[in-house]
Parts: structure tokens; C-alpha cells; sequence
């Protein structure tokens, strides 16, 4: 390998170093609700951003609270030399997309059937770091 490939490969290394992401797939909420939580977070720091979901009052900010917490465990696993509380970690980006709908029927009326969607999402988590002590 070339030298500056080498150094390149290495500063990309180094950057993915900073950032850990957790996903939920198929999560049984519907998309709406769900961002309605993840807007509350998004830019927020980690400390801050479990204190929003763990007092706020709707059934979504539990499943991103245990989301939120998975994600800072695989940035503990990427960095186990570094301190969370020096690292200052920040929700750098949610994303909340549709998943899967299952489709179902209810009855209705002189003998018609309405569709009930029941709707699900997928929830991707990037947290990033701030250190600038770790800039090498």
C-alpha cells in the first residue's frame, strides 16, 4: 500500500472512530409518533438527551431511550480507552423511515370491509464526539 493511501485509510479510520450508530428495525409504532419524540433529541447531548426521554410521558421515547443507550455502548466499544463524560458524545443524526405495514380488515357497515394499516418504522441513531484532545 502506498504511503498516501495509507495515510488516508487511516484519517477515515480515525473518523469512524468518533461516531457509533445503533438501528431498530421494525419497531411497532407508526413513523409520525415516532418522530415527534426523535425531533426532541436530535442535536442534543447524550447526558440531556436521556433526561428528555426518560421524563417524557409518550411509549416511543422508551424504545429510543434503550436505543439511545445501545448506541453509546458501541461507541464505548469502539473507544475503550476513551472517558464518555471527555468525549462530550452528541445525537448526530436520527432518522425515523417506514418499515413494514400490515395490512388488515375490519368490518363495517352493510356488509364492506375498511383496511387498517398498522404501521412500523425503522429508527437509525449516529452519535458523535466533540473531543478535540484526541486529534492527532
Amino acid at each position: 500500500m502506498g504511503s498516501r493511501k495509507k495515510q488516508m485509510a487511516d484519517a477515515i479510520k480515525a473518523e469512524k472512530k468518533q461516531i457509533a450508530f445503533a438501528k431498530l428495525n421494525n419497531c411497532p409504532t407508526s413513523p409520525r409518533k415516532m418522530r415527534l419524540v426523535a425531533d426532541l433529541v436530535r442535536g442534543e447531548k447524550v447526558e440531556k438527551a436521556l433526561n428528555i426521554l426518560r421524563f417524557n410521558p409518550k411509549e416511543a421515547s422508551r424504545r429510543l431511550e434503550t436505543l439511545l443507550m445501545s448506541a453509546v455502548a458501541n461507541w464505548q466499544a469502539k473507544n475503550e480507552e476513551a472517558d464518555i463524560e471527555e468525549a462530550e458524545l452528541f445525537v448526530k443524526e436520527i432518522r425515523v423511515d417506514c418499515g413494514t405495514m400490515l395490512k388488515r380488515l375490519r368490518p363495517a357497515p352493510q356488509g364492506r370491509a375498511h383496511r387498517i394499516r398498522k404501521r412500523s418504522n425503522h429508527v437509525t441513531l449516529v452519535l458523535g464526539a466533540n473531543n478535540n484532545t484526541q486529534s492527532n
